[in-house]
């Protein structure tokens, strides 16, 4: 944990109506949630589908509430605030989205739509300061300025997800929710999404949690990496003390799942089984400090 972090989240926890008749809270998506973000790291949130790790995206943004715990951003929490009070708030935290096709207005050109946010918090609204900015944006994402006056149609996904990423970025935000933002790529299109995200790091400071499945590309990408599973954070650690030497059952399991080119070393890898019903997450479970910096849940005694 960092002495001043970005963004803090404390026991954040999240449960949905499971419907009927008298609305009954369903089984919790998220629960116990905790970890610091600071400012200029990426830090990987990783998990298998339904692992509750894009819910956690969203609730750190407030597009969902919480229904326990505590997101704190620059040191403010944001439980309770009003939209009024969170909007300048909203100005230093963005988000990329999984899918590049539905993220973006059809009827919008993609000049307007990255320039929307400037717009939107009254940072500017002259025609041509903006078009200046749209054309800026799309440089700084590696795209001709001149395709500023096209439709989302015009775009392969790709280009799409670069012009998602220059909307996020247009108001210099300190913190960047990435939620799996190359998993609807094309492998050949992933790696150079991933780099310019970095770029963009190291030239701006702002700060990651990038959502993935993907732990190849969590592997150069990120500082930290936290691994989910059934809505609890089950290990977090370093980037390269949670791959050299993992300590919980269940990221042993993704790992050795984890392709390696060289085809003779994937001959010889074994596969790791993980079995739920032998490390069951519990409520009382709770993350155990295993070395420093390394934490990693443990059932209750």
């Amino acid at each position: 944990m960092t002495a001043d972090p970005l963004v803090r989240v404390t026991d954040l926890g999240k449960r949905y109506d499971a419907g009927g008749l008298w609305r009954r809270p369903g089984p919790a998506a998220v629960a116990g949630v905790s970890f610091d973000v600071a400012a200029g790291e990426t830090l990987a949130l990783v998990g298998e589908s339904g692992s509750g790790k894009s819910t956690v995206g969203r609730l750190l943004l407030q597009l969902e509430t919480p229904t326990a715990g505590e997101v704190w951003f620059e040191g403010r929490p944001l439980s309770g605030l009003s939209r009024r009070a969170l909007r300048p708030l909203r100005r230093r935290m963005q988000m990329v989205f999984q899918d590049p096709y539905s993220a973006l207005n059809p009827r919008l050109r993609v000049g307007e739509a990255v320039t929307e946010p400037l717009r939107i918090h009254g940072v500017e609204t002259h025609a041509g300061a903006l078009a200046d900015r749209a054309a800026e944006l799309f440089r700084q994402v590696g795209l001709d300025p001149i395709m500023t006056r096209r439709f989302p149609h015009e775009f392969s996904g790709g280009q799409r997800q670069r012009i998602n990423i220059a909307r996020a970025i247009a108001l210099e935000p300190r913190f960047i929710v990435a939620d799996e933002p190359i998993t609807a790529l094309d492998v050949s299109i992933q790696a150079q999404i991933v780099n310019l995200l970095q770029d963009i790091q190291d030239r701006t400071g702002v700060a990651y949690l990038f959502i993935s499945h993907d732990l190849g590309m969590v592997r150069h990408l990120s500082r930290r990496v936290a691994v989910m599973r059934a809505g609890r954070i089950v290990e977090i650690a370093p980037a390269a003390a949670l791959f050299e030497g993992p300590r919980h059952p269940y990221t042993r399991a993704l790992l050795s799942a984890v392709p390696v080119a060289d085809p003779r070393i994937e001959r010889t890898r074994r596969r790791i089984d993980f079995d739920p019903a032998q490390h069951p997450v519990t409520p009382d479970s709770a993350l155990i400090q295993a070395a420093p910096g390394h934490w990693v849940l443990e059932p209750a005694q």
